[in-house]
């Protein structure tokens, strides 16, 4: 049984004009919203083998941030960054992860949408249906998806075969801060 994380980066600025949109940063929002998502996975135990990153800057930040939390706990994903995932397809994204998935148990993606989305709707074959609906209307920047699947080896990666353990979305983090105040 694999799993695999699909993360979308981060709420970007789009402040500075002249920068092109590989470039561009992470907003003050999306800035505050990774390392929340990172410390949500890590009390969930939801901790990556492996890392496949869009080269993107705001890609690269979210994982910057959010990798701070694993490191603090000494968990180290192996972390490759991958030109073939900034603002790539759900096809491109699941070649990468049946080309890179090696012996990870579980994989986490950062990228982009539409992709991320598309990726994510693709492959969740089952699962918990509200979770299933508020996907499929949105993902958000931040949001992070969980498949699990019933594959020994990343090669087998196949649309509809997974299921949609969690998907969760920065929000989601800020209500669940509220109700423990």
């Amino acid at each position: 049984m694999k799993e695999l994380l699909l993360l979308r980066h981060a709420k970007s600025n789009w402040d500075d004009p002249s920068l092109t949109d590989h470039e561009r940063p992470l907003a003050p929002r999306g800035r505050r919203a990774a390392p929340a998502m990172a410390q949500r996975m890590m009390s969930e135990g939801i901790v990556p083998d492996l890392v496949l990153c869009s080269t993107a800057r705001r890609t690269r930040e979210t994982w910057a941030l959010a990798d701070g939390h694993f490191d603090a706990a000494r968990i180290r994903p192996v972390v490759e960054y991958h030109e073939d995932l900034y603002l790539s397809s759900p096809r491109t994204m699941m070649h990468r992860a049946r080309q890179s998935g090696g012996i990870a148990e579980r994989v986490l993606i950062v990228a982009h949408n539409p992709g991320t989305h598309e990726l994510a709707c693709m492959l969740a074959g089952s699962g918990d249906d509200l979770l299933h609906d508020r996907m499929a209307r949105k993902f958000p920047t931040g949001s992070l998806a969980r498949l699990r699947l019933p594959i020994d080896r990343w090669e087998a990666l196949a649309p509809g075969i997974g299921e949609l353990v969690d998907f969760i979305r920065p929000k989601d983090l800020d209500r669940a801060d509220e109700l423990r105040l």
